[in-house]
This record gives C-alpha cells, sequence and structure tokens, in this order.
C-alpha cells in the first residue's frame, strides 16, 4: 500500500475537530444530568411494590438496556416525528436518546446500592418518625448516591463515547466533523487515530479516578 503518513493535514485544521469535541462534551454533560436524576426516580419505581409503578419501569430498564444504543438513537431521530407529530432540534434529540439509554444502567446501579443500604439505618428513619419522602431524601439517597459513584462515573464515559453515534444522524459532533476532515484531506488514518487521541484525553483520567475511588473504597471498607 503506497500511503505516507501525514498528521499535520489534520493538525493545520484542528479547529473543527474542537467545535466537535464542544458538542460532543454538551450533550454528554446533559445526558449525565438526565441520567443522574431520571435514574434514581426509574430506580425508585423499580423498587416499588406497587405493580402498576414496578413493571413499565422494569420495561424501560430492560429496553434501553438490552437493545443497541445505534438503534436507540436512529428510532428517536426518524421514529419519534413520524409517530408522535414532535420535530426537535438535533442536539436535544441526540440528548434524549443518549439520557434515557444513561438512565436505564444508572437505575440499575441505584437499585444495587438502595438495596444495599442496612435495614437499621431505615428503621432508625422510622423511630425518628421521618415521612417515606425524608428517608429516601436524607438517608436513602445520601448512601446510594455515595456508592453508587464510581459506577455513574463509568457510565458517564460510557455515554461520552456513545455520544460518537449520534453522527450517523447528522450532529455536528467529534466523530461527524472528523468524518468530514477524513473526506477533505483523505486522511482518514491520521484524522480518526487524532479523534480517538481526544477520547482517550477526557475518559482515561475519568477512568483513573474511578479506579483510584475504588481502591480508597476498598481500603477503607477493611
Amino acid at each position: 500500500m503506497d500511503y505516507s503518513l501525514d498528521i499535520g493535514a489534520v493538525t493545520r485544521n484542528l479547529g473543527p475537530l474542537f467545535e466537535g469535541l464542544l458538542v460532543t462534551v454538551e450533550l454528554t454533560v446533559a445526558a449525565n444530568l438526565i441520567g443522574i436524576v431520571a435514574g434514581f426516580g426509574v430506580a425508585l419505581l423499580v423498587l416499588a411494590r406497587n405493580p402498576v409503578l414496578r413493571l413499565p419501569a422494569m420495561l424501560f430498564v430492560e429496553f434501553f438496556r438490552c437493545t443497541p444504543a445505534i438503534v436507540q438513537v436512529v428510532w428517536f431521530f426518524y421514529c419519534v416525528p413520524m409517530l408522535f407529530n414532535v420535530f426537535l432540534d438535533p442536539i436535544t434529540m441526540g440528548v434524549l436518546a443518549l439520557g434515557l439509554n444513561l438512565t436505564a444502567f444508572n437505575a440499575e446501579a441505584y437499585r444495587a446500592n438502595i438495596q444495599a443500604v442496612p435495614g437499621e439505618h431505615r428503621d432508625a428513619g422510622i423511630a425518628l418518625g421521618l415521612s417515606p419522602a425524608q428517608r429516601v431524601l436524607h438517608i436513602i439517597l445520601p448512601q446510594a448516591l455515595r456508592a453508587s459513584v464510581p459506577v455513574l462515573l463509568t457510565n458517564g464515559i460510557g455515554t461520552f463515547q456513545q455520544s460518537a453515534l449520534v453522527a450517523i444522524v447528522g450532529v455536528q459532533d467529534l466523530m461527524y466533523q472528523g468524518k468530514l476532515l477524513a473526506t477533505e484531506t483523505y486522511r482518514p488514518i491520521e484524522t480518526f487515530t487524532v479523534v480517538a487521541l481526544f477520547y482517550l484525553a477526557i475518559s482515561f483520567p475519568v477512568s483513573q479516578f474511578v479506579g483510584w475511588m475504588e481502591r480508597r473504597r476498598g481500603i477503607a471498607a477493611r
């Protein structure tokens, strides 16, 4: 293969990649806000005794966990406007698709850690006369959230990486800009290598931080 590497063709055109990275970060932050907040609510519904509340929440979680994220993204972009006559801008649709996907995975993390809260703590809240809402807010939520942080961060990294899927529906994120640059410069190897390094530069420090948190928790638990 007669191919001469020229990384300069990419480094001279980093502007669009940084613009795409900004869109990717915006998508990731917004999706994580949805996933962190809504995930806890869905986890409470999954644990509800009332089947009218529990079953729809369980179906929601299983649907988003058991179908490919790329199918979910495409479905939101093409099927929601056709079925519900709702037309939103591409970034908003991307945030919803990624956010609901993340909600399902975060709900499972919360559910496991809610169930891990010692029963004695719940009993103490009852003894203090706290209402169910107060027990959730002041006893269950702080403990479940603290224990779930490593998983939430890991899921957040996954969403940052999965956000590249929105490029297939025209959202001008990092991957989309990378495809444009590769087409314009005829330098796919250099372009997608640089794009991969962008993702790595953000994902790797967060993953190391998660590892540090888990090691610290392990030491504290001894």
